[in-house]
């Protein structure tokens, strides 16, 4: 499962189509994205395991987030 996330990681261009958020306005999905990347990382640490997987979070927010946010 580790190499599929890798995998995706690699090939991620931008955000994708997200139906919870089928609007022209981003603004709700980038704060989803937002607290979905820091929740991933709370849980992560309290199991102790290894954070990778949040890093998908963190490249999605922070290609729809204006850098000035």
């Amino acid at each position: 499962m580790a190499e599929d996330i890798k995998a995706k990681l690699g090939r991620y261009k931008t955000a994708p189509f997200d139906s919870r958020f089928p609007n022209q306005n981003q603004t709700r999905n980038c704060w989803q994205n937002y607290l979905d990347f820091h929740r991933c990382q709370r849980a992560m640490a309290a199991k102790g395991a290894d954070a990778a997987p949040c890093q998908w979070y963190f490249r999605v927010y922070r290609s729809l987030c204006p850098t000035s946010w």
